[in-house]
């Protein structure tokens, strides 16, 4: 009998086992399946995340994407992003369903409810709250998701009067990018009424972070495209720059002629230009726009074809700059203006006429018979930058200068760029050194003293990376 007893005792213990390994395993199959359901979910998500940033979509509407993808996913009733500012304030950028507002609505905005789903995503986008406010801020504070799953016992959920709007459960998790928060993805209310789950919650984080990477990419993309047309607009720029340059020298007999163009960048500020007024005068003129990029350039162009218009009608190089100051008074905004010097060379007269608008100071080498040397010195004229000042002043401070041009001097105009150039000690090139460069190279033609002097640039930066751009021009009397 006892016999009989061990083993139908036996025999229970057995079936237990064997039910419980049931059990066991039919919970194991469906975790299984559970985690494969949310690779399915999150593998459709990364494909839609894709396409987004495949149509390159602009940052909201990714956001919406992001938004609506989510719902899909989780089945939640609303969703919403809510993006992060530099301000470190939190605002909504996009929604879908009727996610109900971070803060009670006021009364009067109540009172205007026409389309209730439009009436909440009006307030979800207007509203704005700090960092560490509420589920949302706390998200976004630590850079940690949360699930509350009693949402009505937390005292952080905003407890709105519309049913519509009563909150039952949430998931909020952070979309970021190489740890650099970008916003926070929620979710309100599961579409079969029960609690969001730690499932639910696992789903969300893994959407918001692959929410994150599809943002990254696409504002990388967004970014490459810019600069892409940004490089485009610059060689454009840079192909009209290079075609306002004189192409060759034009030829007045006794003068020989050299310059060099040196761009920083793409385009640049700087602008030469060297032309023919009569077989014995020679217009020339060096110019820096202030600032840099496709806004100089496009201002030195202007610049380069109203001067063209209006030298050949003056004699005098300073009547020239006050009609370009005057003409060119519309078309420079705020806070742009142009430094110039024009000069007029002029070989029956055996003399040069300039006129400086706050440009700097030409450098003149010529014969001192009293020294019985060749003599290198800057030649100081009053003037102001155009565009800097009303005509008025513009007029009354700018003078011409006249000095005697003999065989065998040199003129040298020149951009800042090349005096401020900065060796590794950060000390500028400077006007002597200019000076002393073209009294070793003066027996040299224009182009000699123009290598010259680069030579010496160079020498004494000890790099040929330029800081800024620069222009050198050299007429030679022979």
């Amino acid at each position: 009998m006892l016999f009989l007893l061990g083993g139908f005792f036996g025999a229970l213990i057995a079936y237990g086992f064997y039910w419980r390994a049931q059990r066991e395993a039919a919970r194991v199959e469906e975790e299984k399946h559970s985690l494969l359901e949310e690779r399915q979910i999150v593998l459709d998500f990364m494909h839609s995340m894709v396409d987004a940033v495949g149509e390159r979509l602009s940052r909201d509407e990714l956001f919406q994407r992001i938004v609506h993808a989510s719902i899909l996913s989780t089945g939640a009733l609303s969703a919403c992003i809510f993006e992060k500012g530099a301000d470190d304030m939190m605002r909504g950028v996009a929604v879908e369903g009727l996610f109900p507002p971070h803060r009670p609505i006021p009364d009067l905005q109540r009172m205007r409810m026409g389309s209730r789903a439009k009436f909440i995503e009006q307030v979800l986008k207007s509203e704005e709250f700090p960092v560490g406010e509420g589920v949302v801020g706390r998200v976004a504070a630590t850079g940690r998701g949360e699930l509350v799953v009693n949402a009505p016992s937390d005292p952080r959920i905003v407890k709105h009067d519309d049913p519509a709007l009563v909150v039952r459960s949430v998931i909020a998790a952070p979309i970021t990018v190489r740890g650099r928060l970008i916003g926070v993805l929620c979710v309100c209310n599961a579409a079969d009424g029960l609690p969001f789950t730690e499932t639910d919650y696992s789903l969300v984080a893994a959407l918001a972070e692959q929410a994150g990477l599809a943002v990254h990419n696409a504002d990388f993309i967004n970014l490459q495209v810019e600069k892409q047309r940004l490089d485009i607009d610059l060689a454009l720029a840079s192909d009209v720059q290079s075609m306002l340059l004189p192409s060759t020298m034009p030829q007045v007999a006794g003068l020989d002629v050299d310059a060099r163009y040196l761009a920083a960048q793409k385009v640049t500020g700087d602008l030469y230009d060297v032309f023919k007024l009569s077989d014995t005068k020679l217009g020339v003129a060096v110019a820096d726009v202030s600032g840099k990029g496709v806004s100089a350039s496009l201002l030195m162009a202007i610049c380069r074809t109203l001067l063209h218009q209006l030298a050949p009608r003056h004699e005098s190089p300073a009547a020239v700059l006050n009609e370009l100051n005057r003409t060119l008074a519309g078309d420079i905004r705020e806070g742009m203006y142009i430094t110039m010097t024009y000069a007029v060379v002029d070989t029956a007269a055996r003399q040069v006429t300039f006129a400086r608008a706050g440009h700097e100071l030409p450098l003149l080498s010529r014969w001192d018979a009293g020294a019985r040397a060749h003599l290198g010195e800057f030649i100081g004229s009053e003037g102001m930058p155009i565009g800097l000042v009303d005509a008025q002043l513009f007029d009354e401070v700018i003078t011409d200068k006249v000095v005697p041009f003999e065989n065998g001097d040199v003129l040298v105009l020149y951009t800042d760029g090349l005096t401020e150039a900065p060796n590794a000690e950060d000390k500028e090139f400077g006007g002597a050194r200019l000076a002393d460069a073209l009294r070793a190279a003066r027996d040299g033609d224009a182009r000699a003293i123009n290598d010259s002097v680069l030579n010496a640039v160079q020498r004494f930066t000890g790099t040929d990376q330029l800081r800024d751009d620069f222009t050198l021009l050299t007429i030679k009397r022979v």
